[in-house]
């Protein structure tokens, strides 16, 4: 049997540790089309949105597990955000402050086209969030354009909102993808019109004074009863930044508020509480 001495030991300890706590390489180009410049990003070499199945996998479709009634509970400790009545609708406002355009529709948070993003007004680090949503019940149009919303924690990072019921989009950008970071595992996705569940614990990340980030984001993500991102450390931002580039991290405060994006299609959302976590 092949014995390892004690400094080989720590060496072998050391640079699985680094290599661990590296993430993923990513890598920047500057590619021209039609006379302009454009960024282009790669996560361990495949391209952010990348469309080719051979270069990026949809993820394997499963079956959604039967809605959690208990689950969805607010714990003790948890604030409630909104519980489908008037007197929690007054928890949000409009991006810019003031009341929001989005509608309470039968008990649930309805977005309005041209209404802007609806967030909190009280503001959250890490933490674990319930939200439900339901994309149309009539599926129009297709990819990106088919039930697009987005959940975002602190206003950053964002969790992506599609109708993925047999509808192929680039796989960071489906439903319960974090946004050009990290496709989702499995697609657990319901049909359009279908109540889902995510359930997430969000660790926030940390910056030092120079802005460097000294603590990644990390989320575990739970879809209708899936882990589709298990403890993944968030490699950058969320943000979009051209067809094939996403953003960097940026300090800012150590809270923030939950948003939810208008995107031109009528999602809706309900169930929503986050329990605070210390960091």
């Amino acid at each position: 049997m092949f014995k390892l001495s004690a400094l080989s030991l720590f060496i072998a300890t050391l640079t699985c540790s680094v290599f661990s706590k590296s993430g993923p390489v990513i890598r920047k180009e500057i590619k021209e089309q039609n006379g302009r410049k454009a960024e282009y990003m790669y996560i361990d070499g495949i391209k952010v949105h990348e469309t080719d199945p051979e270069k990026q996998p949809q993820p394997p479709v499963v079956e959604p597990k039967p809605y959690d009634a208990k689950a969805a509970k607010p714990p003790k400790g948890a604030v409630v955000l909104f519980d489908g009545t008037p007197k929690t609708l007054k928890n949000w406002q409009a991006t810019k402050g003031g009341p929001t355009k989005w509608k309470l529709v039968d008990g649930a948070l309805e977005s309005v086209r041209g209404g802007g993003y609806l967030q909190s007004k009280k503001e959250f680090g890490s933490c674990k969030l319930h939200i439900e949503f339901a994309t149309p019940s009539e599926a129009k149009g297709s990819g990106q354009g088919r039930g697009n919303s987005g959940v975002f924690l602190m206003g950053q990072y964002e969790i992506q909102v599609l109708d993925s019921y047999k509808n192929i989009t680039y796989p960071d950008g489906q439903c319960g993808a974090l946004y050009g970071r990290a496709k989702p595992l499995v697609n657990a996705t319901r049909g359009p019109g279908e109540w889902q569940t995510y359930d997430v614990t969000f660790h926030r990340p940390i910056f030092n004074d120079e802005g460097e980030v000294t603590r990644k984001a990390k989320f575990h993500v739970i879809h209708n009863g899936h882990v589709i991102h298990d403890n993944l450390e968030l490699s950058g931002g969320t943000g979009w930044r051209g067809p094939h580039s996403i953003s960097e991290y940026k300090k800012h405060n150590d809270k923030g508020p939950l948003k939810m994006q208008d995107h031109g299609n009528p999602v809706r959302f309900r169930n929503v509480w986050i329990k605070p976590l210390k960091d």
